[in-house]
Protein backbone atom coordinates (compact mmCIF):
# COMPACT_ATOMS: atom_id res chain seq x y z
CA UNK A 1 0.00 0.00 0.00
CA UNK A 2 1.72 3.74 -0.95
CA UNK A 3 1.50 6.25 1.45
CA UNK A 4 1.04 9.93 0.10
CA UNK A 5 2.05 12.77 2.03
CA UNK A 6 0.58 16.31 1.22
CA UNK A 7 2.63 19.00 1.83
CA UNK A 8 1.18 22.39 2.60
CA UNK A 9 3.46 25.54 3.02
CA UNK A 10 1.55 28.41 5.20
CA UNK A 11 2.67 32.26 5.14
CA UNK A 12 -0.09 34.56 6.31
CA UNK A 13 -3.01 31.80 5.80
CA UNK A 14 -5.34 31.72 9.21
CA UNK A 15 -8.31 33.02 7.05
CA UNK A 16 -7.88 30.26 4.61
CA UNK A 17 -6.16 26.95 6.22
CA UNK A 18 -9.54 25.55 7.61
CA UNK A 19 -11.44 25.63 4.24
CA UNK A 20 -8.30 24.33 3.07
CA UNK A 21 -8.70 21.25 5.26
CA UNK A 22 -12.43 20.84 4.68
CA UNK A 23 -12.02 20.81 0.76
CA UNK A 24 -9.45 18.01 1.75
CA UNK A 25 -11.68 15.91 3.63
CA UNK A 26 -14.25 16.24 0.86
CA UNK A 27 -12.65 15.84 -2.00
CA UNK A 28 -9.50 14.09 -1.48
CA UNK A 29 -8.60 12.63 1.79
CA UNK A 30 -11.67 9.89 1.88
CA UNK A 31 -10.07 8.26 -1.37
CA UNK A 32 -6.91 7.96 0.27
CA UNK A 33 -6.18 4.96 2.45
CA UNK A 34 -3.19 5.73 3.89
CA UNK A 35 -1.65 9.94 3.65
CA UNK A 36 -0.44 11.99 6.06
CA UNK A 37 -0.66 16.47 6.10
CA UNK A 38 2.94 18.14 6.52
CA UNK A 39 2.21 22.13 6.94
CA UNK A 40 4.84 23.95 7.44
CA UNK A 41 4.69 27.67 9.05
CA UNK A 42 7.13 29.68 6.90
CA UNK A 43 7.42 32.33 9.44
CA UNK A 44 3.95 33.72 9.58
CA UNK A 45 2.99 36.70 12.02
CA UNK A 46 -0.44 35.85 12.48
CA UNK A 47 -2.26 33.41 13.87
CA UNK A 48 -1.80 30.66 11.31
CA UNK A 49 0.21 28.71 13.52
CA UNK A 50 -2.68 28.64 16.70
CA UNK A 51 -5.05 27.41 13.48
CA UNK A 52 -2.58 24.91 12.36
CA UNK A 53 -2.74 23.17 16.19
CA UNK A 54 -6.35 23.04 16.33
CA UNK A 55 -6.81 21.07 12.91
CA UNK A 56 -4.02 19.18 14.70
CA UNK A 57 -6.44 18.15 17.30
CA UNK A 58 -8.86 17.03 14.91
CA UNK A 59 -6.81 14.68 12.84
CA UNK A 60 -3.89 12.86 14.52
CA UNK A 61 -2.52 12.34 10.74
CA UNK A 62 -1.40 15.96 10.50
CA UNK A 63 2.17 16.76 11.20
CA UNK A 64 3.11 20.46 11.90
CA UNK A 65 6.56 22.70 11.17
CA UNK A 66 7.33 25.94 12.06
CA UNK A 67 10.44 27.62 10.68
CA UNK A 68 12.15 30.31 12.89
CA UNK A 69 11.36 32.79 9.76
CA UNK A 70 10.36 33.30 6.85
CA UNK A 71 12.80 31.71 4.49
CA UNK A 72 10.68 31.48 1.22
CA UNK A 73 7.96 29.24 0.24
CA UNK A 74 10.61 26.82 -1.61
CA UNK A 75 12.42 26.42 1.42
CA UNK A 76 9.17 25.37 3.39
CA UNK A 77 8.36 23.44 0.11
CA UNK A 78 11.87 21.39 0.95
CA UNK A 79 11.16 21.19 4.70
CA UNK A 80 8.23 19.48 3.80
CA UNK A 81 9.69 17.33 1.72
CA UNK A 82 12.98 16.03 3.60
CA UNK A 83 10.71 15.38 6.76
CA UNK A 84 7.60 13.59 4.85
CA UNK A 85 7.42 9.75 5.25
CA UNK A 86 5.15 8.95 2.20
CA UNK A 87 6.11 6.86 -1.21
CA UNK A 88 5.73 10.37 -3.02
CA UNK A 89 4.78 13.84 -1.54
CA UNK A 90 2.29 16.20 -3.52
CA UNK A 91 2.76 19.99 -3.10
CA UNK A 92 -0.78 21.68 -2.55
CA UNK A 93 -0.73 25.70 -1.84
CA UNK A 94 -3.04 26.84 1.06
CA UNK A 95 -4.28 29.55 -1.38
CA UNK A 96 -7.25 27.58 -2.39
CA UNK A 97 -6.33 29.12 -5.94
CA UNK A 98 -5.95 25.35 -7.60
CA UNK A 99 -8.33 22.34 -6.96
CA UNK A 100 -8.14 19.82 -4.16
CA UNK A 101 -9.97 17.05 -6.23
CA UNK A 102 -6.52 17.84 -8.97
CA UNK A 103 -4.25 15.29 -6.05
CA UNK A 104 -6.32 12.83 -7.08
CA UNK A 105 -5.19 12.93 -10.80
CA UNK A 106 -1.70 13.05 -10.07
CA UNK A 107 -1.31 10.33 -7.66
CA UNK A 108 -3.28 8.36 -10.26
CA UNK A 109 -0.62 9.42 -12.43
CA UNK A 110 2.30 8.55 -10.39
CA UNK A 111 0.72 4.98 -9.63
CA UNK A 112 1.08 4.91 -13.42
CA UNK A 113 4.60 5.01 -13.23
CA UNK A 114 5.64 8.69 -13.33
CA UNK A 115 8.10 10.04 -11.12
CA UNK A 116 6.98 13.61 -11.64
CA UNK A 117 3.92 14.68 -12.31
CA UNK A 118 3.09 18.41 -12.60
CA UNK A 119 0.12 20.49 -12.44
CA UNK A 120 0.43 22.98 -15.33
CA UNK A 121 -2.21 25.93 -15.87
CA UNK A 122 -4.39 26.17 -18.23
CA UNK A 123 -5.57 29.48 -18.15
CA UNK A 124 -5.51 32.17 -14.75
CA UNK A 125 -8.28 34.22 -13.50
CA UNK A 126 -5.94 36.24 -12.41
CA UNK A 127 -4.89 40.25 -12.84
CA UNK A 128 -2.97 41.52 -16.15
CA UNK A 129 -0.20 42.10 -14.19
CA UNK A 130 0.13 38.97 -12.63
CA UNK A 131 -0.28 37.32 -16.16
CA UNK A 132 1.89 39.11 -17.92
CA UNK A 133 4.52 38.71 -15.15
CA UNK A 134 4.03 34.77 -15.28
CA UNK A 135 4.08 34.83 -19.45
CA UNK A 136 7.39 36.57 -18.57
CA UNK A 137 9.37 34.50 -16.71
CA UNK A 138 8.46 31.59 -17.59
CA UNK A 139 9.40 32.46 -21.22
CA UNK A 140 12.79 33.42 -20.02
CA UNK A 141 13.60 30.23 -18.09
CA UNK A 142 12.60 28.38 -21.40
CA UNK A 143 15.01 30.30 -23.38
CA UNK A 144 17.74 31.09 -20.93
CA UNK A 145 17.62 27.98 -18.29
CA UNK A 146 14.99 25.06 -18.94
CA UNK A 147 13.61 24.01 -22.21
CA UNK A 148 11.38 21.68 -20.56
CA UNK A 149 9.77 24.00 -18.58
CA UNK A 150 5.90 23.90 -19.26
CA UNK A 151 5.31 27.21 -21.40
CA UNK A 152 1.76 28.18 -18.46
CA UNK A 153 4.65 26.95 -16.21
CA UNK A 154 3.76 24.99 -12.83
CA UNK A 155 3.83 25.42 -9.02
CA UNK A 156 1.77 22.27 -7.29
CA UNK A 157 3.78 19.08 -8.15
CA UNK A 158 3.63 15.44 -7.08
CA UNK A 159 7.12 14.04 -6.33
CA UNK A 160 8.71 10.04 -6.13
CA UNK A 161 10.39 9.30 -2.90
CA UNK A 162 13.65 9.04 -5.32
CA UNK A 163 13.17 12.67 -6.23
CA UNK A 164 12.89 13.88 -3.15
CA UNK A 165 16.16 12.27 -2.55
CA UNK A 166 18.06 14.03 -5.37
CA UNK A 167 16.34 17.69 -3.73
CA UNK A 168 17.97 16.65 -0.52
CA UNK A 169 21.45 15.69 -1.92
CA UNK A 170 21.41 19.09 -4.05
CA UNK A 171 21.10 21.13 -1.13
CA UNK A 172 21.39 24.36 -3.05
CA UNK A 173 20.55 27.76 -1.41
CA UNK A 174 18.89 30.85 -3.77
CA UNK A 175 17.63 27.75 -5.88
CA UNK A 176 14.48 27.77 -7.28
CA UNK A 177 12.65 23.91 -6.38
CA UNK A 178 10.89 23.93 -9.25
CA UNK A 179 13.64 24.13 -11.60
CA UNK A 180 15.44 21.23 -9.99
CA UNK A 181 12.92 18.78 -10.51
CA UNK A 182 12.78 19.61 -14.35
CA UNK A 183 16.45 19.47 -14.33
CA UNK A 184 16.39 16.18 -12.60
CA UNK A 185 15.22 14.59 -15.81
CA UNK A 186 12.45 12.00 -14.07
CA UNK A 187 9.83 10.59 -15.99
CA UNK A 188 7.94 13.21 -15.98
CA UNK A 189 3.68 13.77 -16.69
CA UNK A 190 1.29 16.63 -16.77
CA UNK A 191 -2.38 17.71 -15.77
CA UNK A 192 -3.95 20.50 -16.85
CA UNK A 193 -5.93 22.77 -14.61
CA UNK A 194 -7.74 26.32 -14.54
CA UNK A 195 -6.04 28.63 -11.66
CA UNK A 196 -8.76 30.58 -9.71
CA UNK A 197 -8.73 34.00 -8.43
CA UNK A 198 -7.92 34.24 -4.72
CA UNK A 199 -10.72 34.70 -2.81
CA UNK A 200 -9.72 34.79 0.91
CA UNK A 201 -6.75 36.45 2.25
CA UNK A 202 -4.39 38.74 0.38
CA UNK A 203 -1.24 37.41 -1.40
CA UNK A 204 2.30 37.96 -0.35
CA UNK A 205 3.93 37.63 -3.43
CA UNK A 206 5.46 40.88 -4.01
CA UNK A 207 7.33 42.24 -6.65
CA UNK A 208 10.86 41.74 -4.56
CA UNK A 209 10.20 37.66 -4.16
CA UNK A 210 9.33 38.20 -7.86
CA UNK A 211 12.70 39.80 -8.91
CA UNK A 212 14.39 37.36 -6.49
CA UNK A 213 13.09 34.08 -7.90
CA UNK A 214 13.64 35.56 -11.56
CA UNK A 215 17.57 36.32 -10.50
CA UNK A 216 18.05 32.80 -8.67
CA UNK A 217 16.40 30.89 -11.24
CA UNK A 218 18.56 32.11 -14.13
CA UNK A 219 21.87 32.68 -12.72
CA UNK A 220 21.47 28.90 -11.23
CA UNK A 221 20.40 27.12 -14.20
CA UNK A 222 21.51 29.36 -17.39
CA UNK A 223 25.32 30.27 -17.86
CA UNK A 224 24.23 33.00 -20.68
CA UNK A 225 24.80 36.14 -18.42
CA UNK A 226 28.15 35.00 -18.42
CA UNK A 227 28.65 34.36 -21.60
CA UNK A 228 26.81 37.39 -22.39
CA UNK A 229 29.26 39.79 -20.28
CA UNK A 230 32.03 37.83 -23.03
CA UNK A 231 30.33 38.49 -25.67
CA UNK A 232 30.20 42.17 -24.81
CA UNK A 233 34.02 42.43 -23.47
CA UNK A 234 35.14 40.72 -26.68
CA UNK A 235 33.16 43.60 -28.59
CA UNK A 236 34.54 46.63 -26.73
CA UNK A 237 38.09 45.06 -26.40
CA UNK A 238 37.69 45.08 -30.94
CA UNK A 239 36.14 48.28 -31.08
CA UNK A 240 38.47 49.77 -29.06
CA UNK A 241 41.38 48.11 -31.31
CA UNK A 242 39.78 49.33 -34.26
CA UNK A 243 39.16 53.15 -32.99
CA UNK A 244 42.22 53.21 -31.27
CA UNK A 245 43.52 52.85 -35.20
CA UNK A 246 41.38 55.25 -36.62
CA UNK A 247 43.15 57.41 -33.76
CA UNK A 248 46.59 56.87 -34.80
CA UNK A 249 45.72 56.97 -38.34
CA UNK A 250 44.44 60.76 -38.14
CA UNK A 251 47.64 61.46 -35.50
CA UNK A 252 49.80 60.77 -38.04
CA UNK A 253 47.66 62.62 -40.96
CA UNK A 254 48.19 65.72 -38.72
CA UNK A 255 44.27 66.10 -38.38
CA UNK A 256 44.38 65.66 -34.37
CA UNK A 257 47.05 68.61 -32.77
CA UNK A 258 45.67 68.34 -29.11
CA UNK A 259 49.06 67.38 -27.18
CA UNK A 260 48.22 63.78 -25.59
CA UNK A 261 44.45 63.20 -26.96
CA UNK A 262 45.68 60.47 -29.35
CA UNK A 263 47.30 58.88 -26.09
CA UNK A 264 44.86 59.28 -23.95
CA UNK A 265 42.06 58.27 -25.84
CA UNK A 266 44.08 54.67 -27.16
CA UNK A 267 44.76 53.68 -23.41
CA UNK A 268 41.23 54.35 -22.08
CA UNK A 269 39.46 52.83 -24.97
CA UNK A 270 41.75 49.80 -25.06
CA UNK A 271 42.23 49.01 -20.89
CA UNK A 272 38.11 49.66 -20.63
CA UNK A 273 37.68 46.96 -23.63
CA UNK A 274 40.25 44.56 -21.81
CA UNK A 275 38.54 44.99 -18.54
CA UNK A 276 35.31 43.89 -19.76
CA UNK A 277 36.97 41.33 -21.61
CA UNK A 278 38.58 40.06 -18.53
CA UNK A 279 35.74 39.74 -16.56
CA UNK A 280 34.00 38.42 -18.98
CA UNK A 281 36.89 35.61 -18.83
CA UNK A 282 36.88 35.62 -15.08
CA UNK A 283 32.94 35.21 -15.16
CA UNK A 284 33.19 31.87 -16.84
CA UNK A 285 35.81 30.38 -14.03
CA UNK A 286 33.68 31.94 -11.47
CA UNK A 287 30.39 30.33 -13.27
CA UNK A 288 32.02 26.53 -13.34
CA UNK A 289 33.18 26.78 -9.79
CA UNK A 290 30.26 27.88 -8.85
CA UNK A 291 28.60 25.45 -10.83
CA UNK A 292 31.02 22.65 -8.59
CA UNK A 293 30.19 24.24 -5.34
CA UNK A 294 27.22 22.85 -6.32
CA UNK A 295 27.44 19.68 -5.96
CA UNK A 296 25.15 18.28 -8.31
CA UNK A 297 25.23 14.44 -8.82
CA UNK A 298 27.05 14.29 -12.30
CA UNK A 299 24.45 11.53 -13.53
CA UNK A 300 21.36 10.37 -11.72
CA UNK A 301 20.50 6.42 -11.59
CA UNK A 302 16.92 6.12 -12.16
CA UNK A 303 16.53 2.75 -13.30
CA UNK A 304 19.30 -0.27 -12.87
CA UNK A 305 19.45 -4.36 -14.44
CA UNK A 306 19.90 -6.91 -11.85
CA UNK A 307 22.09 -10.17 -12.07
CA UNK A 308 19.13 -12.10 -13.50
CA UNK A 309 19.00 -9.39 -16.29
CA UNK A 310 15.47 -7.89 -15.16
CA UNK A 311 15.09 -4.00 -14.34
CA UNK A 312 14.90 -2.94 -10.53
CA UNK A 313 13.45 0.49 -9.61
CA UNK A 314 16.42 1.92 -7.98
CA UNK A 315 15.96 4.51 -5.04
CA UNK A 316 19.59 5.80 -4.99
CA UNK A 317 22.11 8.02 -6.64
Amino acid sequence: MSKLSIIIPVYYNQDSLNVLYEDLQEKVLGRIQDYEIIMVDDGSKDQSWSVMKQLQEKDEKIRLIRLSRNFGSHAAMLAGLVHSTGDCAVIKAADLQEPSEIILDMYESWKQGNNVVLAVRAGREEGLMQRAFARLYYSLVRKMALSNMPPAGFDIFLIDRKVIKVLEAMDEKNSAITLQILWSGFQTDTISYLRKKRETGKSRWTLKKKIKLVVDSIVSFSFIPIRFMTMIGTAFFLISIIWGIYVLTQKLLGNIVMPGYTTLTILVLFSAGLIMFTLGLLGEYIWRTLDAARSRPTYIVEEQSDKNGGKKRNDTI
